[in-house]
């Protein structure tokens, strides 16, 4: 039995620089065995069918092999439908009334805790905010990611400290759980 998987790679392909084609990525996840290879957009994501593994060894096992092959490292998250979709169907905010550019989420490798971002004043940044999830945090950034002073705040090397962080914009989040669906 397969189960497949949404890859999302952090940092590349993003100002030309880390570059991966994603003809590549699609040949590289193949050549690892998994079938049913895809890729959406060029910022790093792809989705595939795997037989064997789990989400932590599968982004392991990618991780690796894009460093060997591209030269450079390469921080790789992996999620199956059933946790995308929780994403979607767990958000805190009106998604649908929202602009995609408005409503973001960060996918993390592991829990984030409230303790983390207890010391950032959420009152200095509104009408931003943000909420926690399973693994997630959701922004609203009303003005955009581009524009949004707390999405520096929330990026900070200190909130992230031990875990892998990867953002996307909901477009992208609806996306994923779709391409991943039985």
């Amino acid at each position: 039995m397969t189960t497949t998987y949404a890859a999302l790679l952090r940092g590349i392909n993003v100002g030309g620089n880390r570059k991966v084609p994603m003809a590549d990525l699609r040949a590289l996840l193949t050549g690892l065995g998994h079938t049913d290879v895809r890729t959406h957009l060029q910022s790093g994501q792809a989705v595939f069918a795997a037989a064997r593994g789990d989400e932590e060894s599968l982004a392991a096992e990618l991780a690796r092999a894009v460093g060997e092959r591209f030269g450079f490292p390469v921080d790789v998250i992996v999620r199956d439908h059933a946790y995308l979709r929780s994403v979607i169907d767990d958000c805190p905010f009106p998604a649908a009334t929202l602009e995609a550019r408005q409503l973001h989420v960060t996918y993390y490798s592991g829990p984030v805790g409230a303790e983390r971002f207890a010391g950032i004043d959420r009152t200095a940044h509104l009408p931003e905010e943000f909420r926690l999830g399973d693994r997630a945090l959701y922004l609203y950034a009303p003005d955009g990611l581009g524009r949004s002073r707390l999405a520096d705040v929330l990026a900070r090397p200190r909130l992230t400290k031990g875990l892998i962080a990867t953002s996307r914009n909901w477009n992208t989040v609806v996306k994923l759980a779709e391409l991943t669906a039985p």
